[in-house]
């Protein structure tokens, strides 16, 4: 893989995997990054999960209606 970054950015990266750096390589480096990114992303999932299951159970029993089995999977089939 090749990327090309600016002066700036590959400066900060070279400060990043350096003797002083908390990297030994610019592979552990962006792994690392590709692995905060998905935790991000998890985090931001459950989140909405959280609210979509608060506004579930606090919703008025008036706005239920009943659904078979079959009709929530086809519903969510994507």
């Amino acid at each position: 893989m090749t990327i090309e970054i600016d002066e700036e950015l590959h400066a900060f990266l070279a400060s990043m995997v350096s003797d002083a750096g908390p990297y030994h390589s610019v592979s552990a480096y962006v792994e690392d990054l590709i692995r905060r990114d998905m935790a991000s992303q998890e985090v931001a999932a459950f989140t909405q999960l959280q609210v979509e299951l608060v506004a579930g159970f606090t919703a008025p029993e008036s706005s239920y209606h009943p659904s078979s089995a079959a009709e929530v999977i086809a519903r969510n089939r994507i």
